[in-house]
């Protein structure tokens, strides 16, 4: 045998494209080439493999030797491909049989010692490797319980080259046996979480406005004076967010998995994400792309929480990058080598003072010109203001809510409770739009409205008036009835009375009082 191909596979984006390693070894000017679109990391994969192969006991011969990647349209990247490279060369000068390989994904670093080092990817990979008919993948030692979140197809790990050269000709004993990690079942969602929305001492109404906001899946912004708990209240959405399912939670792990950013020990996302973004952020880090397109923090943030704390401090061309994924629920980035596709079905949570002082409107303690207020409020846009469901002003909280003696009297709500309120509102939700791609009631379009927001003659002449007299836009006036269908849902109601109407226009109030929109 001169001639063998092993199964890889590159991570594109959060794509997987399945490659060919091709080696050939022949007589001719001894020589270790590889062609094949590749970078610089793959490239020097020739002299990582050569010394491994060395170090591990077996002799290359003074031979031409030829390593093809296709196909050759698709760019490869990282040192992924060290451990299928060694494989197809050692299957050409007979060192392996090449029957051992067949149907087998092959992925992973190799030391120059002959040690299989860990990469990042690994569950996409296998993912696809499995779609593509592939009955075994050979990962390294450190992935291997990221590997096994996959069912369905073997998983065979290996440490160093020498042992897997020995199991793939037949020698059993040198695969160890499977790793055991913590079940994904026993993990507790709110484990190690110490916040909880008891802490919070009065704030009734904007409590009221995130519980609303998590049950349907709806953006929040939160405007008040320093000190008022809206960092805070942000942070414990966090402890009353329903938990994932499965498939969820394997979607979320993949997005993680490509940036190496899980536990190699429990690497199975049982939470849903909070991520909260600095004010210096930049558009690349918060929507992704970058040479190599990367997902960032608002795929990051996907299936859970975005949270931007002093909204009006971010730059305006950050904050209207986050337009179209609002409205979309993906990111979209075009190169000239490729297009990419990144999701983004997160709920926006955003908190922010009304002036640089933070005082305003009250005029006594506000130190601010009325063009510096105008300045600071005018960065956040109407179309990005549109795209929040939910506006609540958080008011300065008063002593009597924080006096220890009323406190001692007084419990507030657990998360623990509020959250059981949210899992039922989500399950009628799950339960009406069963056998579509809608998940939530925030992700209503026009057309499912009219379907699922019928509206009596009440109903319809409430919002008329307040679309006059508010002047709302056609966005607005949507997102008021998809949160409306959320307090419904809330009350176990399968209509949506004017009762739940009053109120969610009334989360639309502080358009007016500040930007006067």
């Amino acid at each position: 045998m001169s001639f063998c191909t092993v199964l890889s596979a590159a991570v594109q984006g959060l794509s997987v494209e399945m490659i060919r390693v091709e080696a050939d070894v022949s007589n001719g000017l001894p020589m270790f080439h590889m062609v094949g679109y590749l970078s610089s990391e793959v490239k020097e994969a020739s002299e990582r493999v050569r010394t491994a192969i060395r170090n591990s006991g077996m002799k290359l011969p003074a031979k031409k030797i030829i390593v093809n990647l296709a196909p050759a349209t698709v760019r490869k990247r990282g040192a992924s491909f060290d451990l299928p490279i060694a494989l197809a060369v050692l299957a050409a000068m007979n060192y392996i049989p090449e029957e051992a390989l067949k149907g087998v994904a092959v992925i992973g670093e190799v030391s120059l010692e002959g040690k299989i080092r860990g990469v990042s990817g690994v569950l996409p990979i296998v993912m696809e490797a499995k779609n593509q008919g592939c009955t075994a993948c050979i990962l390294p030692e450190e992935n291997e319980i990221e590997g096994r979140l996959v069912s369905g197809i073997k998983i065979l790990p290996a440490d160093n080259l020498e042992k897997l050269c020995a199991y793939l000709n037949g020698d059993e004993k040198e695969i160890h046996r499977k790793k055991q990690g913590r079940s994904s079942a026993q993990r507790n969602i709110f484990e190690n979480k110490k916040e909880d929305f008891s802490d919070i001492c009065g704030q009734n109404a904007v409590k009221r406005a995130a519980e609303i906001a998590v049950a349907g899946g709806h953006n929040l912004l939160m405007a008040g004076p320093p000190g008022s708990g809206k960092s805070m209240i942000a942070r414990r959405i966090a402890t009353i967010l329903p938990e994932l399912s499965l498939e969820e939670s394997l979607e979320i792990t993949r997005i993680y998995s490509v940036l190496g950013m899980i536990d190699k020990e429990q690497p199975l996302i049982t939470r849903r994400p909070f991520r909260s973004v600095h004010h210096t952020i930049t558009k690349t880090a918060l929507v992704g792309g970058g040479m190599t397109p990367r997902p960032g923090e608002i795929s990051m943030a996907h299936g859970g929480v975005l949270f931007l704390d002093e909204l009006a401090e971010f730059p305006r061309n950050v904050l209207e990058v986050l337009r179209q994924p609002l409205e979309e629920h993906q990111i979209h980035i075009a190169r000239n080598y490729g297009n990419f596709t990144f999701p983004a079905e997160f709920m926006l949570v955003a908190a922010m003072n009304p002036c640089p002082c933070g005082n305003y409107p009250d005029m006594q303690k506000c130190s601010c010109t009325p063009s510096q207020i105008q300045k600071y409020l005018g960065k956040i846009s109407q179309p990005f203001l549109d795209r929040m469901d939910l506006c609540i002003e958080t008011p300065k909280v008063e002593y009597r809510e924080l006096d220890i003696e009323r406190i001692g009297k007084k419990e507030e709500e657990s998360s623990e409770v509020i959250r059981s309120r949210v899992v039922e509102a989500r399950k009628l939700q799950k339960k009406r739009y069963e056998g579509t791609q809608i998940r939530t009631n925030s992700m209503l379009g026009p057309g499912e409205i009219r379907t699922y927001i019928p509206l009596g003659s009440a109903e319809r002449k409430l919002m008329e008036k307040a679309f006059e007299r508010m002047g709302l836009t056609a966005r607005r006036y949507h997102k008021i009835l998809r949160v409306a269908r959320t307090i419904a849902d809330l009350d176990y109601s399968e209509k949506v009375t004017e009762k739940h109407l009053k109120e969610a226009i009334a989360y639309r109030s502080l358009d007016k009082k500040y930007w006067g929109r």
